[in-house]
């Protein structure tokens, strides 16, 4: 067994393998490495692990120390460095009339190698540029021209499904991707709409082909001739993603009709004639190919019920009285409030109709004296009609009291007469 810790370079950049040493490296902490350039800083990416040696390239380099805080300020000096050398850069290329688009520029951590990355289309001569630049910064000068890809990488941004690109953060190489792999997914052959921000085929092609050649295998080809529940007919669409199909029925070629994937029966694959010898089996036997979706049936709330209570550890049995005192309370609530029904409505007049006899019974004859607790209130509120002097304008005691207005308009130009006049 091996004990490795991987390193990265560059912030999504390729993570490398390295010889701790013996030393314990968390994850996120700087570390010195040797490597074929000289002494160069990283950021540890995992941690100690241990391998087994087959899976190990030799030689591995090892890891000199974990950087310090020395270390971390000359790693931002040359930050500073880097920002002024590109500008630098851009000077000379305009001043030599050179086809290149500087990208990046690069220092090592010993600060004697300084890398400028640029794109261009063609070869470019640039030695005229090199012999200006090591005279003007003094140290070893490589110019490296990289791809549209590459420059895509290291730049950074966000991409048409509005996340950051997939090679700036996650994708440690590029992916081989044709226009093969847009036809299979049946996407738009237009440039603009699968190319991504470098101006190339997007790398997420690559991410679902496997699935579309899959399901490419399952599915029956456009044109092929076959057999659905009802009736034969060809396939004129094939939706990949939903694995369903559409067919032009023989019978009827205007209407094409959507089935599944399972639901046919393929009698020949691809485009051809329709077979010779073929002859349509019976309909009944078309109708065994139709996919049954179990129906669920509806829930009630009973059952949701019981279902929660099932779930919480709960017997049904125990909520049962529960639920039979909740209905026996609403009934009360309906009585109470007149909500019954119809029904109850006309049980309760044949009920009251039965009663009615009864209650006449033991009502007392008229000639009865009535019970003393209960007076009649003639004797309590009559008085002797001489007691009571009649008003001026009243009616005798012994003919019907006329009803007395409340209101009374008084007639337009006549002034109001006192009735007492002294």
């Amino acid at each position: 067994m091996t004990e490795i810790i991987g390193v990265r370079f560059k912030s999504g950049g390729k993570q490398y393998y390295f010889d701790p040493q013996g030393q314990q490296v968390a994850p996120g902490q700087g570390v010195i490495i040797e490597t074929s350039r000289g002494l160069e800083y990283g950021e540890c990416a995992q941690g100690n692990t241990m391998v087994e040696d087959e899976e190990v390239v030799q030689p591995l380099r090892p890891m000199v120390r974990i950087a310090t805080d020395k270390d971390l300020e000359t790693v931002q000096k040359n930050h500073e460095k880097e920002k002024k050398a590109f500008t630098i850069c851009q000077e000379k290329i305009a001043a030599h009339g050179l086809d290149m688009k500087l990208v990046e520029v690069e220092y090592n951590f010993e600060g004697n190698k300084i890398l400028f990355f640029f794109t261009s289309e063609g070869r470019v001569d640039f030695r005229a540029l090199v012999k200006d630049l090591a005279s003007v910064f003094h140290a070893r000068i490589e110019l490296r021209q990289i791809g549209v890809r590459d420059e895509a990488k290291m730049l950074g941004g966000l991409g048409i499904c509005g996340r950051p690109l997939c090679c700036a953060s996650f994708l440690d190489e590029f992916q081989p991707v044709s226009i093969k792999m847009a036809k299979t997914q049946n996407l738009s052959l237009n440039p603009t709409k699968i190319s991504g921000t470098c101006g190339r085929l997007m790398c997420c092609l690559k991410y679902e082909q496997e699935a579309y050649e899959d399901a490419v295998h399952r599915m029956p080809k456009n044109e092929s001739f076959v057999e659905t529940p009802e009736g034969a007919g060809n396939v004129c669409q094939v939706d990949l993603l939903r694995e369903t199909v559409k067919v032009c029925l023989e019978d009827q070629p205007e209407t094409p009709k959507c089935f599944h994937n399972c639901e046919l029966r393929v009698i020949r694959s691809g485009k051809g004639k329709r077979p010779e010898d073929y002859v349509a089996p019976p309909m009944e036997e078309l109708a065994k190919l139709r996919k049954v979706t179990p129906v669920e049936e509806p829930r009630t709330l009973r059952d949701n019920m019981n279902a929660a209570l099932a779930g919480l550890g709960v017997a049904e049995e125990e909520s049962a009285p529960a639920a039979a005192e909740t209905r026996r309370t609403r009934s009360r609530r309906r009585r109470g409030s007149g909500e019954q029904p119809q029904a109850a409505g006309q049980q309760g007049k044949k009920e009251e109709a039965k009663q009615a006899p009864q209650k006449a019974q033991s009502r007392p004859p008229k000639g009865d004296k009535p019970r003393p607790e209960s007076k009649p209130k003639a004797q309590e509120s009559a008085k002797p009609a001489a007691e009571k002097p009649a008003a001026e304008g009243q009616a005798p005691s012994g003919e019907k009291k006329r009803p007395r207005r409340r209101y009374h308009r008084r007639p337009r130009g006549d002034k109001p007469q006192n009735p007492n006049p002294q």
